[in-house]
């Protein structure tokens, strides 16, 4: 019962003095862990030597994870409001690592559909409860840069697989000549080790005091641009059209970059045939530290120059490198390389930036509640990106199609941004009808965290 009571939301207040600056490692701790997915696509091809299939079934059980992040961030944000980020931390580093595990047992026993549960569905869930737990409370920490804050953690999810790809590929030269019949083993010590580290993070983490607030800093009282002075309930956010926009914006900004990501293995050896299994994977650690980059370099900047402008960037410039892949991508892998590490950087930013974009537009109030609900946008999206793509390059010959295989499915991306750009240019402030009454806000607010001395912790 001791034990289980660490875990509670009284047990993670902040003391008096508490610097604020120990949180962002805390949450690094548990996305760099979670971020492994980005590195799927190293084992991609080896799980389809030893299944003895396409890409596309292979493909499925990174849409599975994808699918059930989103789903379980929506039915579990309110959870994490009520419960505090330790509790949800933990959560997401047993079920994380227990994906992990039994995704191993599936490939041992050559079933793929037990893989599809734990690494899929098992390790989805903890995919999301780890995903959104160490952003909102970040937001809690740091009300007044919520762009750096979110880039902060979010970071950590992208440049995961920058650890993850090479020591992925480490571990299959590791436990056996032939990389099919080292995939268990791998995913057990990738397992062991994620689990130690998540639940480092979990210790550590804590929420700032009931009326907290960064010296020197006041809220603003009065909207601004996009900014509002009044809080949305998530209940009522599902109800304005900026919710569904926004939707819109992270469907299309996603999947036009995990189209990349989940096949960025065998897409660089398509394009060059030259390029050795090692270096494909090198591909996939500068794709992860572009993404990592990103999180943190352009969600940093909308704090200066705003959420719209940024997603414009993110979905206009996008769309135009993305011709460019298409048409240039085969005359050197300098070109290419260039072109899918910026789409990726877009595609980490606009994770990164989102939930400060709902800040702006709902308020703090219920932020991470309303951040989960959107992020079914991401379950949709991690099952049309690779299934676009990897139906359409499957249909006009796989890898023996060549580039040209590739280059379809890279077209109907440029499109798909499109959509997101108009969808951007539509979000305008919400309505404030929306708008929790000022003395209900504050009430709902104190229920959410428990009343510690009053002196303030020093924000450092």
């Amino acid at each position: 019962m001791g034990t289980l009571s660490f875990l509670d939301r009284e047990r993670t207040v902040a003391p008096p003095g508490y610097s604020r600056w120990l949180i962002p490692p805390a949450a690094l701790a548990v996305h760099l862990s979670i971020g492994q997915v980005y590195a799927f696509s190293v084992f991609k091809q080896p799980l389809q030597d030893h299944f003895g299939t396409q890409g596309t079934p292979i493909a499925v059980i990174f849409s599975i994870a994808i699918v059930m992040l989103g789903l379980s961030a929506a039915f579990g944000g309110t959870w994490v409001e009520r419960n505090g980020p330790r509790r949800t931390m933990v959560a997401a580093a047993l079920c994380f690592s227990g994906g992990l595990f039994i995704g191993a047992a599936g490939v041992a026993a050559d079933q793929l559909w037990l893989v599809y549960l734990g690494y899929g569905v098992i390790g989805g869930i903890g995919l999301g409860l780890g995903y959104i737990s160490p952003v909102s409370t970040l937001i809690k920490w740091f009300p007044d840069r919520p762009g750096l804050a979110t880039g902060l953690a979010i970071m950590g999810f992208g440049g995961g697989a920058l650890i993850a790809s090479p020591l992925s590929d480490r571990l299959l030269n590791t436990y056996g000549v032939d990389p099919a019949s080292a995939i268990a083993p791998a995913f057990l010590t990738l397992g062991a080790l994620y689990l130690v580290l998540m639940l480092l993070g979990a210790f550590v983490v804590k929420v700032p005091a009931k009326d907290w607030r960064p010296d020197g800093w006041t809220p603003s009282e009065h909207s601004s641009g996009l900014r509002s002075a009044g809080d949305v309930t998530a209940r009522n956010a599902i109800r304005t059209p900026q919710f569904w926009l926004l939707w819109v914006v992270l469907f299309t900004n996603v999947t036009a970059g995990i189209g990349i990501l989940e096949t960025a293995s065998p897409m660089v050896r398509t394009f060059f045939p030259d390029i050795s299994v090692a270096a494909a994977a090198g591909y996939v650690g500068v794709l992860s530290l572009c993404n990592m980059a990103g999180r943190f370099v352009w969600s940093s900047t909308s704090d200066v120059i705003g959420r719209k402008r940024i997603y414009m960037l993110y979905l206009g410039v996008g769309a135009v490198l993305y011709l460019g892949a298409v048409l240039l991508g085969t005359t050197s892998v300098v070109v290419f390389v260039l072109l899918t590490g910026i789409i990726l950087s877009f595609y980490g930013g606009g994770f990164a930036t989102i939930p400060a974009y709902l800040k702006d537009l709902f308020g703090g109030l219920q932020v991470g509640a309303i951040h989960g609900r959107l992020l079914t946008a991401w379950s949709a999206a991690g099952g049309a990106g690779p299934l676009i793509v990897n139906s359409l390059v499957d249909a006009a010959g796989g890898e023996s199609g060549g580039a040209g295989a590739y280059r379809l499915p890279l077209s109907v991306m440029v499109g798909v941004l499109v959509v997101g750009f108009i969808a951007n240019a539509l979000v305008r402030p919400v309505d404030p009808t929306f708008h929790e009454p000022s003395d209900r806000a504050r009430s709902d607010d104190s229920a959410a965290a428990t009343t510690v001395p009053r002196e303030r912790v020093r924000s450092r």
